[in-house]
């Protein structure tokens, strides 16, 4: 069967350095970081103190106020995302076959916040006490639901869940659903908010989180050699995912294009990547393919970036494996560098950054990067924006348990 074209209509975004797209690329090419103390909770027992974390955020701005409290904090940032988002499409400005719309919701831990409180309740006073809205505003798939609910989107509706390569098969499933025809047009992304004492004191006892708690702005150095360690971070991003025809039909602007996806395992180990990045390289090639390009159709690559010892080294070297000697000429580089990682949500803000860069021919920096190391090395876009005319731009996200997720953005 002939696949449908799948373009961009929409964008939005939430997270550490902005609270829509405009605010967050005007940060990412000044090279702002987002990454402070975390102050929600007392964290002077906790080995990193440190998280890329949402500011200036009202909720009252997305909901009613008798609806904020039914809301798990996730939920209120994926709404405020997808409202963005759906308006920036245009869809609500015209009329469509509501049956034929869907979402499509990544997140990688879900209402945590909730969680943790209700489970204080009941220790403390007993099941009686325990809210009703407790499973409703904590299960990962109930984002996916609120937006539909909002928008009266009758079509597709579910939550991935693939720890931080969430978002990108999430965008990657959407992408399959409407060029098969299953839909005409998908709201698709990602979604966190973990900046919690227990998601906090997890991912401290695995020693994943950098402890470099006296300078926050500079903790988060992918492929730095000094690097100790990833930022945690929260926020959501979507983009309306659209048949081209449709989007046509109906005048929308398009952003970009969607032309490849790869999804692989590296079935290796729970939260290692496998050596030389072997996983991720098979779902590069795979997203490739799907596109129909070469390696030197691509001018640039979102790394998964995630500032920790092996997954920069192993990434790197998976770039490397895919793209040979051109991989020289590839600009890379990493926007958790800025944002910290949004885990659930960091493929999906980096999909807008991809489709950012080819509208405006800029790459953001990587910063922090002071310190080459030896084996990391690609053209990481240190400390400074690049120009470059894009046709092509892919995005890597790499999850804990293996789980890999790429996609491709072509200029329109």
């Amino acid at each position: 069967m002939n696949k449908r074209r799948v373009v961009i209509t929409g964008i939005g975004t939430i997270n550490a350095v902005g609270n829509n797209v405009e605010d967050t690329w005007k940060g990412l090419l000044e090279g702002k970081s987002g990454v402070e103390t975390v102050t929600r909770f007392d964290v002077s027992q906790f080995a990193s103190q440190i998280a890329g974390t949402v500011k200036d955020f009202d909720p009252l701005n997305y909901y009613e106020k008798k609806e904020v409290n039914k809301n798990d904090l996730y939920s209120q940032y994926a709404m405020a995302a997808a409202i963005e988002t759906f308006e920036d499409s245009g869809l609500s400005k015209c009329s469509f076959d509501n049956n034929r719309v869907g979402v499509i919701t990544g997140v990688g831990i879900g209402g945590m916040i909730t969680l943790e409180e209700q489970h204080e309740i009941l220790v403390t006073k007993g099941p009686r006490r325990i809210s009703p809205f407790f499973i409703p505003k904590m299960i990962g798939n109930i984002a996916a639901a609120n937006i539909a609910i909002r928008y009266n989107l009758k079509g597709i509706n579910f939550n991935c869940m693939s720890a931080c390569a969430s978002a990108n098969h999430a965008i990657g499933t959407a992408f399959r659903a409407v060029q098969y025809g299953d839909a005409d047009a998908i709201v698709a992304g990602g979604v966190e908010a973990a900046v919690t004492p227990l998601a906090f004191a997890g991912f401290c006892s695995m020693r994943a989180l950098s402890t470099r708690n006296d300078d926050p702005q500079k903790a988060s150095r992918p492929f730095d050699n000094d690097r100790d360690g990833f930022i945690m971070a929260e926020g959501a991003a979507f983009l309306v995912l659209e048949e081209y025809e449709h989007a046509v039909k109906r005048n929308a602007k398009i952003y970009a294009e969607l032309v490849g996806y790869g999804a692989t395992d590296d079935a290796y180990h729970i939260t290692a990547p496998a050596e030389n990045g072997e996983g991720g390289a098979r779902a590069m090639q795979m997203a490739i393919n799907d596109a129909n390009i070469t390696t030197q159709d691509i001018q640039y690559i979102n790394a998964h970036g995630t500032s920790t010892p092996l997954n920069d080294k192993n990434e790197s070297f998976a770039i490397r494996t895919v793209f040979g000697e051109y991989a020289d000429k590839v600009i890379v580089n990493s926007t958790k560098s800025m944002v910290g990682h949004a885990l659930g949500a960091a493929a999906a803000i980096e999909a807008i950054v991809c489709i950012k860069s080819i509208l405006t021919g800029t790459i953001h920096p990587t910063i922090n990067y002071e310190t080459p190391d030896p084996d990391c090395n690609l053209n990481y876009t240190p400390n400074k924006i690049s120009q470059c005319d894009i046709e092509y731009a892919l995005s890597n996200s790499l999850g804990f348990g293996g789980h890999n997720g790429v996609l491709i953005f072509k200029k329109y």
